[in-house]
């Protein structure tokens, strides 16, 4: 049984599109082990509760990262994860996390990287007049949305969008490729050649 560890700091509807793919058999061979946060308030953690899955706030304000992020990694070997999952967890991975899960942090970003990195994608596409817009799924490094390309989905943008709408849109396709690329690493049928995500021939 694969285990996951969740990282999220708000209401976590990533976290919750890959519990619904675990449920609906999608995702074989796989559970939640644990949902970590840095905000006590956080609405995910909440959620994780009602599904019976253990959840913890490590809150990071005015820690130095170096610490917090010792604790995070503490707790994730503690629940013997094999992959972390970010979903929408607003802290920059350091390099000792990068190195604790070598190859075996994951991310989702609203965007076709590396179109429109960092904060706020949706808008960055919609000034820059980008006709497809869309989401990826990536390895994490030391890098800001920069790992190697897992998964990428595409959604078009219409002249009458608005951040919102085109946001709506790419967050129902990123609930359909992050489950797709878990399933994908976890298979462990692939190599990195390069910068290139190449699924090994059958």
């Amino acid at each position: 049984m694969h285990r996951l560890g969740i990282l999220l700091s708000g209401r976590g509807s990533n976290f919750l599109a890959i519990a619904r793919a675990i449920h609906e058999h999608r995702l074989l061979g796989t559970e939640i082990a644990v949902v970590l946060s840095n905000l006590e308030d956080a609405p995910g953690l909440s959620a994780a509760n009602e599904l019976k899955i253990p959840a913890f706030a490590i809150p990071s304000a005015g820690r130095k990262r170096a610490e917090h992020d010792a604790e995070m990694i503490a707790r994730l070997h503690q629940h013997k994860v094999d992959l972390v999952c970010l979903a929408g967890y607003m802290r920059i991975i350091s390099t000792v996390f990068v190195e604790a899960f070598p190859d075996r942090i994951l991310n989702v970003h609203p965007s076709l990287l590396p179109a429109f990195p960092g904060l706020d994608a949706q808008a960055q596409a919609l000034k820059y007049g980008a006709k497809v817009a869309g989401c990826t799924v990536h390895f994490v490094d030391e890098a800001v949305d920069h790992g190697v390309i897992i998964v990428q989905k595409t959604v078009p943008v219409h002249d009458d969008d608005t951040d919102k709408t085109l946001s709506a849109r790419i967050l129902e396709q990123e609930h359909r490729a992050y489950p797709e690329a878990i399933a994908a690493v976890l298979s462990g049928e692939y190599s990195i050649q390069d910068r290139r995500y190449v699924r090994s021939k059958v």
